[in-house]
């Protein structure tokens, strides 16, 4: 993950808000970026970060709701620090469109190996899998058929 990416550094700012509102049982303040390192509080997409968090929160129960769709178990099962990075992929799959897939899953798996379990990339790798198959179909199954056609 290239360290100096805005938006990158606006998804790990985001995960970082909605997991500190997560175990505090409090509403993620959107423009709090008090919990950015200085390493790259100057890097980062502000106006990003405050659409991630406010887009999460805004749309979390129809996130959930597909979310719960590709889990085995209840979300409160799941590793809080994991299901804030899969909620902020989810919401990126479904309202931003103009963003591949392909980022959108690659992100969140460094996330994951940034910030989860020893496995928790994984989880969050296999679950995005299920979703993005769902949410969008389309580009999934290209992406699909681009990969198998290579293997020819």
């Amino acid at each position: 993950m290239a360290a100096g990416l805005p938006r990158t550094q606006a998804r790990r700012a985001a995960v970082q808000a909605l997991y500190q509102a997560q175990v505090n049982d409090q509403a993620p303040e959107k423009d709090a970026l008090e919990f950015v390192t200085a390493e790259y509080a100057d890097k980062i997409d502000k106006a990003y970060f405050q659409q991630l968090v406010a887009g999460v929160i805004a749309e979390q129960t129809i996130i959930d709701e597909a979310l719960a769709q590709a889990v085995d178990r209840s979300l409160t099962a799941i590793d809080p620090v994991e299901l804030s990075i899969l909620r902020l992929a989810i919401y990126e799959f479904m309202y931003r469109l103009d963003i591949p897939y392909r980022v959108i899953l690659n992100e969140a798996v460094e996330l994951a190996k940034s910030f989860g379990g020893e496995q928790g990339h994984r989880y969050v790798n296999g679950v995005l899998d299920k979703v993005g198959a769902r949410v969008r179909e389309a580009e999934y199954q290209a992406a699909k058929a681009r990969k198998n056609s290579s293997r020819h």
